[in-house]
């Protein structure tokens, strides 16, 4: 008796198995600084703990539709409209448990077996392991390249690709896809009729007067083909909350509600309810963390480059910064992984290896970090760089 092959080939989170690992050792008393995972150091607002607790004291403790509650997918499509122009109907939303459950469900719903979906490197760790598990075969286009050359991007669509994911803002590097370059990829999408996924988690932070688009905009005929992942966890720091939504060609959704109702069902009723409120309510709170954001993306880029062997473009939007360090790879550092590891170990401080994203000469920071943190991480890091 084994386990299934499926299992066998999937690779482990990076960025949870080392954040993971730095909090045991946190807990167990090691001074360590924590600037690895994607979550921001900022409490979830008042008045969104408060819906929850209302929510609670007046017994909304049932099931929902599977699907999740219309109100709140009503508030959804009038985010949709009001950020991005999208007019949809409930019937063209789901409301899922976080992001990574939105955008699983997305690819089991239009993924067979040998299917090929297109991505942009570097890429956010799940998206590799998702694919292969719904049975496609992930198809990595370089992003500067395509960005530099964008009639490039058509060489890596064959008749087998079902579908072209984006992801801009990026995780892990930040990058923002030029507008121009964006509608050309977005109509070569289009005119080979595949699905375009488009990963929005991280529409609101944006820096220096950059603007995030969602392809479904972009004409009629892209938004039929568009499916949109977003969720509450960074924009609204609900991350323990999971709640994510999906919108996108009502058949799609439709078999994205029939595989969570064998899945999951619903996301917590409580959440929901906290979810609306962050909708509904005023958005200063969301305006505030990303100014604390931009201030400590300042700080870090300028203390970043002051370092020698370290080479770090500036972010444009999400909360990352993703330096090229492999100037440094010696002295028995071989890679990322051995870097992060003795930079744990000497320095007690946490970040993410490269060769997660598919770039093994880069290591990711967050800035969600607080910035005391920060402060000290960075010296840390410049202490630890400047000793190899």
């Amino acid at each position: 008796m084994s386990i299934s092959e499926r299992v066998k080939t999937m690779g482990e989170s990076i960025t949870l198995a080392i954040t993971s690992n730095a909090k045991k050792m946190k807990q167990s008393g090691e001074d360590v600084i924590i600037m690895a995972s994607g979550e921001p150091d900022f409490d979830t607002p008042d008045h969104i703990k408060k819906a929850a607790i209302e929510a609670l004291a007046k017994g909304f403790t049932k099931y929902t539709a599977a699907s999740g509650t219309d109100e709140l997918k009503s508030a959804v499509c009038r985010k949709l409209l009001r950020d991005s122009g999208l007019a949809y109907k409930n019937e063209n939303i789901i409301i899922t448990a976080g992001g990574k459950q939105a955008l699983f469900n997305a690819f089991l719903s239009i993924i067979n077996s040998g299917d090929e979906v297109v991505l942009f490197s570097p890429y956010w760790v799940s998206y590799l392991e998702q694919i292969r598990m719904a049975g496609g075969i992930p198809v990595l286009a370089d992003l500067e390249e395509c960005i530099a050359n964008p009639e490039k991007f058509a060489s890596f669509l064959t008749e087998r690709t079902k579908a072209v994911l984006f992801n801009s803002p990026a995780n892990p590097s930040g990058r923002v896809i030029p507008e121009e370059q964006f509608r050309m990829f977005v109509q070569e999408a289009v005119n080979r009729d595949l699905f375009i996924i488009s990963d929005e988690v991280y529409e609101k932070f944006l820096y220096d007067g950059n603007q995030s688009v969602s392809p479904a905009s972009f004409s009629e005929q892209a938004k039929a083909k568009t499916i949109i992942i977003n969720a509450f966890s960074k924009t609204y720091s609900m991350t323990g909350w999971r709640v994510g939504f999906a919108a996108g060609p009502k058949e799609v959704i439709k078999a994205m509600g029939a595989i969570q109702g064998h899945q999951t069902s619903n996301v917590s009723s409580i959440s929901q309810k906290a979810a609306l409120a962050a909708l509904e309510s005023s958005q200063e709170c969301v305006t505030k963390m990303v100014r604390a954001f931009s201030e400590r993306r300042e700080y870090m880029h300028k203390r970043l480059c002051a370092i020698k062997g370290v080479i770090c473009p500036k972010p444009e939007g999400a909360f990352y910064l993703f330096p090229d360090v492999s100037q440094l790879y010696k002295g028995g550092i071989k890679g990322s992984m051995d870097f992060c590891s003795r930079l744990l170990e000497e320095k007690k401080l946490a970040v993410i290896p490269g060769i997660g994203f598919g770039a093994d000469k880069h290591i990711r920071f967050t800035y969600s970090a607080s910035m005391n943190d920060i402060e000290k991480g960075m010296d840390r890091f410049e202490s630890f760089c400047n000793s190899l």
